[in-house]
């Protein structure tokens, strides 16, 4: 499976609706992107590793594939107009990671 990890860095002057990615934002994600999309995650950061330490991510979501062919193809669909709703919910720019996952 293929998880596209969707990473906002918790940075001076961050701002974050998690109300609307998680209910908003995603649901453009799952339309434009329709059946390739498998499963999605959204986590919202707390706190980070060590005692009062901030969490490095204000939020982090996670859209799972499951190919890399059909990732690709998800993305040259949808991830245009997913790309220009950022605006509507943070001003931070995010990170991607992509990865193959597996249960240990």
């Amino acid at each position: 499976m293929i998880r596209v990890s969707v990473m906002y860095p918790n940075q001076d002057g961050a701002t974050f609706d998690h109300d609307y990615y998680r209910d908003k934002h995603m649901a453009i994600v799952r339309r434009t992107m329709g059946d390739a999309v498998k499963r999605i995650e959204v986590d919202q950061g707390l706190a980070g590793g060590g005692d009062g330490q901030p969490a490095p991510y204000v939020a982090i979501g996670h859209i799972y594939f499951d190919s890399m062919e059909s990732m690709q193809g998800a993305m040259a669909q949808g991830g245009g107009e997913a790309m220009a709703d950022l605006p509507n919910f943070t001003n931070v720019q995010p990170q991607l990671l992509i990865s193959e996952t597996n249960e240990a």
